[in-house]
């Protein structure tokens, strides 16, 4: 009985999987069985940090915001801007206004400062 050549459908599989893991170290690329374990692996540290990053830039840009904020004005915080903003309509997100507290610290300033005098005004009128 002649010998059976088998298809390309596994080895088409595992190249694949050997591709993705190419520059893993050691045995994590060069044997099936660990690769895919470790691809799997990357793939769910991969979906995981990437809530995690969007987690940790809203966290930096809340903290650039309030310590120039707190730099600036005495007795005006973060969350008391924010609420602030959105009274007056405002629509300046946490990146940019990070960004502006970061590059130009003088126009942070003077948000701020319009943003107190409108709510006071408005707070004065009945």
């Amino acid at each position: 009985m002649t010998r059976i050549r088998r298809g390309y459908i596994a080895r088409r599989r595992r190249t694949k999987i050997r591709l993705f893991a190419s520059t893993f170290r050691g045995s994590h690329s060069r044997l099936t069985r660990t690769t895919i374990q470790q691809k799997m692996r990357a793939l769910v540290s991969a979906h995981r940090d990437r809530g995690r990053q969007k987690r940790n830039f809203r966290r930096l840009w809340i903290t650039r915001i309030n310590a120039a904020i707190r730099e600036s004005v005495v007795s005006y915080s973060y969350s008391r801007s924010i609420h602030d903003l959105y009274k007056s309509q405002l629509l300046l997100n946490r990146k940019i206004l990070a960004q502006i507290a970061i590059s130009n610290t003088n126009c942070l300033y003077m948000i701020s400062n319009n943003i107190i005098k409108e709510i006071g005004r408005n707070t004065n009128t009945p």
